[in-house]
């Protein structure tokens, strides 16, 4: 499991209000390597809400820390993806999402 499907899985259960799944995973794009000593930050958005399933367009951005060239490097993002969560109950099946 990836930090970006962490903060897409938190994301999701808060729209979903309660337990979620990931059911896909689209779009995903690495424009430019983490490094070591890097701070990662995760960011969402919701961009669909149907019965049973949330879609989120994330994006990782990081800010260079131990870098020579830190000084004059601002963050950048380094990934972006479309991931798409399905609400369960407490047995695994899918649920409807409340309005």
């Amino acid at each position: 499991m990836s930090q970006m499907d962490i903060a897409g899985g938190i994301l999701a259960k808060e729209v979903a209000k309660g337990r979620t799944v990931t059911i896909a995973v689209n779009q995903i794009i690495f424009h430019k390597p983490v490094k070591v000593g890097d701070v990662v930050c995760c960011y969402g958005q919701v961009t669909k809400v149907g019965n049973t399933s949330v879609t989120l367009e994330l994006e990782v951005w990081v800010r260079p820390v131990l870098r020579e060239t830190e000084e004059n490097c601002p963050r950048f993002k380094v990934t972006e993806a479309q991931f798409t969560y399905v609400a369960i109950d407490h047995d695994g099946i899918k649920r409807a999402i409340p309005r």
